[in-house]
């Protein structure tokens, strides 16, 4: 496995992790303030591991892993699962607003997030922030919906896996438009015979 091959397994592991450790915590003791132990765990392993495999700390992972942290801690601590039900409710929100704002003055985040793969028009960079940040207040929108009128086990399962096979979804939707501007160099060479 190549050096590459290990940097993207070590990106999904930051990125859920922790949600893994909170749903089968949640899965053998059915407590959500037990399973709570496995999130603020799994974020503290996960930004360590992080860290130390690429030597910095992507924004965005530190965001949600800190929140995982704070959410986690204070609900803990205050021994209200509800704090920990809102954290994605307030994270999605803070990424929409972040994604409007930026469009707002006059800049394009998402290009900050992609990088250089995708050379697009400033219309599509438009679009593609507006459809993310639509689609992530939906998403607050949607997680305040389930744990307000569903059971806490229906609630686990849609922040874990749910809210990620939405996102997966969401993001292969928009593979067609993305394909239209992946720069030629990004693109695998051609199978030779």
């Amino acid at each position: 496995m190549s050096a590459e091959n290990n940097r993207h397994w070590v990106r999904y592991f930051v990125d859920y992790a922790a949600l893994a450790a909170f749903l089968i915590a949640y899965l053998i003791t059915r407590d959500i303030q037990k399973a709570t132990w496995g999130l603020v765990v799994g974020s503290v392993i996960a930004i360590a591991v992080g860290f130390a495999v690429e030597r910095r700390i992507a924004p965005l992972p530190l965001f949600v892993g800190g929140a995982g942290l704070v959410f986690g801690g204070a609900s803990l601590f205050f021994h209200d699962p509800r704090i920990l039900k809102v954290k994605p409710t307030i994270v999605n929100i803070a990424i929409g607003l972040l994604l409007l704002g930026g469009l707002a003055m006059k800049k394009h985040p998402l290009k900050l997030v992609l990088g250089d793969a995708f050379d697009m028009p400033d219309a599509t960079w438009r679009r593609l922030t507006l459809n993310y940040a639509g689609f992530f207040l939906a998403l607050a929108a949607l997680n305040e919906f389930v744990w307000r009128t569903q059971p806490d086990g229906t609630w686990v399962l849609f922040r874990f896996p749910g809210m990620m096979i939405l996102t997966v979804v969401f993001s292969i939707a928009h593979a067609p438009l993305l394909m239209k501007y992946v720069k030629a160099e990004d693109l695998p060479p051609p199978p030779t015979e």
